[in-house]
């Protein structure tokens, strides 16, 4: 379980495939600190170290990881989102994130506001019923709230500290995130169904 708050940007080291797998080596301030069967969220997705040598570790992504997630766009000095998973009776700043992607939306337009960044995002029009106006999304593994919420697509705004200690800040047109949808609105729609 994760919370959406991002604790360092890792580097792509080297990436490399295993049959459908990808072995990837990142680069982390937070390297030291882990051990492998550590769950780790990589933009999102919750993936276990297998190995930590120094500053880097490896992780290995799953052919359904890849099919479901941008991992498998990542090449060698890629930046990407990571947060350590949540320990019992620390706070919870961002909101529940299972580090489980549903899908990938795509960056429609960014725009510069009076001490934010407005990013929109268009989806799958299936999907556009588990956004609401105010709620959570989890984008690259980042717990942000929506701004405005379509059939097939949506807006956020970005706080100029997240903007620069994201990846957010290498964001354009075109590019692919990651989004895990609220738990409790996916629940709610499974019920309903």
């Amino acid at each position: 379980m994760f919370t959406g708050i991002i604790e360092s940007i890792g580097r792509v080291v080297s990436i490399s495939k295993e049959q459908l797998n990808l072995k990837i080596v990142m680069k982390s301030a937070i390297a030291a600190e882990l051990r492998p069967d550590q769950s780790v969220s990589h933009n999102g997705v919750c993936l276990t170290v297998t190995e930590v040598n120094g500053d880097e570790y490896t992780v290995v992504a799953i052919d359904e990881t890849l099919k479901r997630s941008n991992l498998g766009l990542l090449k060698p000095g890629d930046e990407v989102n990571l947060e350590r998973a949540l320990k019992i009776g620390d706070r919870l700043d961002g909101h529940l994130v299972q580090g489980h992607v549903d899908e990938m939306a795509v960056v429609k337009k960014i725009e510069k506001a009076e001490g934010s960044t407005i990013v929109f995002f268009d989806i799958n029009p299936a999907s556009g019923k588990l956004i609401i106006q105010k709620g959570s999304i989890c984008i690259n593994g980042v717990s942000l709230t929506v701004v405005h919420a379509g059939d097939s697509d949506f807006s956020t705004a970005i706080i100029p500290y997240t903007f620069d200690h994201t990846n957010f800040h290498s964001l354009r047109t075109g590019d692919k995130v990651n989004l895990e949808y609220d738990m409790i609105g996916k629940y709610i729609q499974r019920m309903r169904s």
